[in-house]
């Protein structure tokens, strides 16, 4: 009779949202890393050039940065366990790299567009370096814009 008053046997399961080092071997997670250097790329080799178009090449850099300096602080916050497993978290999580990943696909495609234009619009300035420069940009930031729409999948199928 004493055997029916125990309590259930305490589990211990693990966490949907891993904090510290084990984010980086979580699949949705995982993205985070990748895309800061590669996003740290794409903004790197946008101000090594001449900027043609400003318009364009100004949208580019403004996506680039702002979502470096945001996805480096959802990586300080993985790391150091700040959302406490809750369900808005992964919703804001899942928001972010969406639209991020939206801004990013436009800004490859602008940077694309700067890159060709800058080929047959710019008379007499032409140089083929800023040229390579400028498509490995445009490569950097279509891989980025990738990694983000990646990881928004990821968060929002697990």
């Amino acid at each position: 009779m004493a055997s029916k008053d125990l309590p259930p046997p305490v589990t211990h399961t693990e966490p949907d949202m891993p904090s510290g080092a084990k984010i980086f071997r979580t699949v949705p997670y995982a993205f985070i890393l990748p895309e800061l250097i590669f996003g740290c790329w794409v903004w790197i080799l946008v101000a090594a050039t001449t900027v043609y178009f400003p318009m364009l090449q100004g949208w580019v850099m403004y996506v680039s940065l702002s979502s470096f300096s945001f996805s480096l602080m959802f990586l300080l916050c993985y790391l150091f366990g700040f959302r406490r497993n809750s369900d808005s978290w992964k919703v804001v999580d899942s928001m972010y790299h969406g639209a991020t990943a939206i801004f990013y696909m436009s800004a490859a495609v602008l940077q694309a567009n700067a890159t060709i234009r800058s080929e047959t619009e710019v008379p007499g300035q032409y140089i083929p370096r800023y040229y390579q420069i400028n498509v490995a940009a445009s490569f950097f930031a279509f891989i980025t814009a990738l990694l983000y729409i990646l990881h928004a999948f990821s968060i929002y199928y697990h």
